[in-house]
């Protein structure tokens, strides 16, 4: 059992370190890992200064993770908890991310997708946002998709922290960008499934197609990348 009251498998991890910068976990279970990782950094922020900041993202990996996260005892009412990415649709509608954060704990502060003005609104989350995020939680799509940076769109050169996708999968996103995911303390990427094998190698292994992957965007350094057996694959060799 961790500090954080996350159980953890030590005897079914491997560690590795690529590119002398980016760290890299197989677990068995990443999402208890990577939420053992988020809790101690978070309980590292509040003893610090008090509070932590702590940025989500949605995805089919991320509900595990919540739940995961939610059941360790933190000092949930000093946790901020901000959205890494959020899908332009109405309170409530079953696209939106802010649905995966109805029962977790911490003082939410949800984007503003729904308001007439979405780029002044994306100013004003900006705005509202800590001068650095504690840990920022990642996910990977099969295409190196992160956050809401689609394969192609120019939303991963924005110099503003928040800001606007195109349609992306039927729906126009709002999206910390690489600098404002790049600007926190810490990030860890959690990515599982055989179906995402190809785009990890070709990112963590620096294939010509990975520095064309948007998450090939993220910074190395301070980034843990936690897998499961099958995502991880293709690392080998």
């Amino acid at each position: 059992m961790s500090e954080c009251g996350v159980r953890e498998t030590p005897s079914h991890r491997t560690r590795m370190r690529l590119n002398n910068a980016i760290q890299v976990r197989i677990s068995e279970d990443p999402a208890a890992w990577v939420a053992a990782s988020v809790a101690r950094r978070l309980v590292g922020a509040v003893r610090r200064s008090g509070s932590a900041a702590l940025a989500v993202s949605g995805g089919s990996s991320a509900p595990v993770l919540l739940t995961a996260l939610a059941a360790v005892d933190l000092p949930w009412d000093r946790v901020d908890v901000w959205q890494v990415d959020e899908r332009v649709a109405p309170d409530g509608h079953p696209d939106r991310n802010a649905n995966q954060l109805a029962a977790f704990p911490g003082r939410h502060h949800l984007m503003p997708v729904t308001a007439r003005d979405l780029r002044r609104a994306a100013a004003r989350y900006a705005a509202a946002l800590p001068e650095r995020l504690d840990v920022v939680h990642l996910g990977m799509g099969p295409d190196g998709h992160t956050a809401s940076w689609p394969p192609g769109d120019p939303v991963v050169d924005s110099t503003k922290p928040v800001d606007l996708c195109g349609e992306f999968n039927g729906r126009v996103r709002m999206t910390l960008t690489p600098p404002g995911v790049n600007a926190a303390r810490g990030r860890v990427v959690l990515i599982t499934g055989a179906e995402k094998a190809p785009a990890v190698a070709a990112w963590l292994k620096h294939h010509p197609l990975g520095a064309r992957l948007p998450i090939s965007r993220v910074a190395r350094s301070g980034t843990v990348v936690v897998l499961d057996s099958a995502a991880a694959t293709q690392l080998q060799g």
